[in-house]
């Protein structure tokens, strides 16, 4: 009877093995410091121009300002601009003491970064996942009471240049995630960036440098295949900034704050100058509105703007850190206090619309579509792209899937009426 064909296919469709779940993807987000997004165009790469054939090249990424790295790079592991995270410079301050700290120690300043936000592994981590992290900034830190589960921070004086250290740090990375089963893992080199500052960024070694990082992602990618990883790892391939061309040689009035008629370094309690193109100053009580006319329109590539003046587009103000004056100079300008002590022949730290501040991007693996270029993005975007790939609900931020999401193969099924339904988060929206 027809009643008993049925309940044989029914039988028989029970009895079939559930569809396999596709294994777990996991991501390895690398960041070349102050690689250019145009460094590609004066360098053969082939390594880099296969990757984009292999996967998803961007025509450029906006990073967030201030366009420096620590900032910047916490942006990438958060998907919110700097004013929301607060990790506001490279350089931990204390405005009561005076006390500054460079870079590197300032790895180690737990609460300039555990204030609030947290980065993508230890999202990932109280989801179940496990991270990594080697050299990336922000690595030396805990976040409420978490760090990376697996983690490496580079000693002080560090040769960020060397070559062979770079390919055992990629195959290290690939050992943490097949041996350990990393899920994510966040990978830091520091050039381009110091052959840029140094020798400026239409330099010949500059050249050399782009060489070695194209030298190296065919390495990161080979590691990846020699791992057994291709079928589960995608690699996305970023910076936090790039570089301009700083003036010099008298062709131009350098802008030096005591020349300044009118302006008084007496005047000021602190202050965060002579590190390139932008500067914070904490004026004395009752001297804030004399110190901002002496600045404003002092000098034809200097602007000056109170913290509630600064520019909404820059996300650079909403922050208790951010100093009530705000310094930042035309591209190929730096700020000097008392006289010139920068000799960088180049330079980041500029308005994110600078094109010089753009940084590049390509993505590879099993969840992106293959010989895809895409549209310039800002790179808030690519945390919520790295928690849908994982599979984690991302926290709070100041991205968006959809302006990554047509990166994803994922995407032919959501057109199909397959989409999940998105959930809101404060206004984000996540894809479940």
């Amino acid at each position: 009877t027809s009643h008993s064909v049925v309940c044989l296919l029914l039988g028989a469709a029970r009895s079939l093995p559930a569809p396999a779940l596709p294994p777990r993807q996991k991501v390895l987000l690398v960041s070349f410091d102050g690689f250019r997004w145009d460094y590609d165009r004066d360098v053969d790469t082939p390594n880099l121009d296969r990757m984009a054939r292999d996967g998803v090249k961007a025509e450029y990424v906006t990073p967030p300002y201030l366009t420096i790295t620590s900032p910047t790079h916490f942006t990438l592991l958060t998907g919110r601009y700097i004013e929301n995270h607060g990790v506001i410079h490279n350089m931990w301050f204390n405005t009561s003491s005076a006390e500054k700290k460079p870079y590197y120690q300032t790895q180690f300043v737990n609460e300039w970064w555990d204030n609030g936000t947290l980065p993508i592994w230890i999202t990932a981590q109280k989801q179940g996942l496990k991270s990594g992290s080697l050299h990336f900034p922000g690595t030396a830190s805990s976040y409420q009471g978490q760090t990376a589960m697996v983690r490496e921070v580079e000693p002080l004086l560090y040769n960020y240049k060397n070559e062979t250290a770079w390919r055992q740090n990629a195959d290290k990375v690939m050992g943490w995630f097949r041996d350990q089963d990393l899920d994510f893992v966040s990978l830091y080199f520091g050039e381009p960036d110091g052959t840029g500052h140094r020798y400026g960024p239409d330099s010949s070694q500059r050249r050399d440098m782009v060489r070695q990082v194209d030298r190296t992602v065919g390495y990161i990618r080979q590691s990846a295949e020699n791992h057994g990883l291709n079928d589960i790892l995608n690699i996305i391939i970023t910076s936090d900034h790039g570089m301009t061309t700083v003036y010099r040689n008298g062709l131009v009035e350098e802008i030096t704050l005591s020349k300044i008629p009118g302006f008084s370094f007496r005047d000021l309690s602190f202050h965060l100058v002579d590190f390139g193109p932008s500067g914070m100053l904490l004026p004395k009580p009752g001297k804030l509105e004399k110190v901002y006319q002496a600045l404003k329109g002092a000098h034809p590539h200097l602007h000056v703007y109170k913290k509630e003046e600064m520019p909404e587009r820059l996300h650079f103000a909403n922050n208790e850190r951010i100093l009530p004056i705000i310094l930042l100079a035309d591209a190929g300008y730096v700020i000097n206090g008392y006289f010139p002590v920068q000799f960088n022949k180049g330079e980041h730290g500029f308005d994110n619309q600078e094109m010089d501040m753009k940084a590049f991007f390509r993505a590879a693996g099993p969840a992106f579509r293959k010989g895809l270029k895409v549209g310039p993005f800002e790179t808030v975007h690519i945390y919520p792209l790295m928690c849908h790939i994982l599979g984690i609900q991302p926290e709070v931020n100041d991205g968006r899937l959809d302006a990554t999401s047509e990166m994803l193969l994922t995407r032919a099924a959501q057109d199909d009426g397959q989409r999940p339904a998105p959930s809101t988060l404060h206004g984000v929206t996540a894809l479940q």
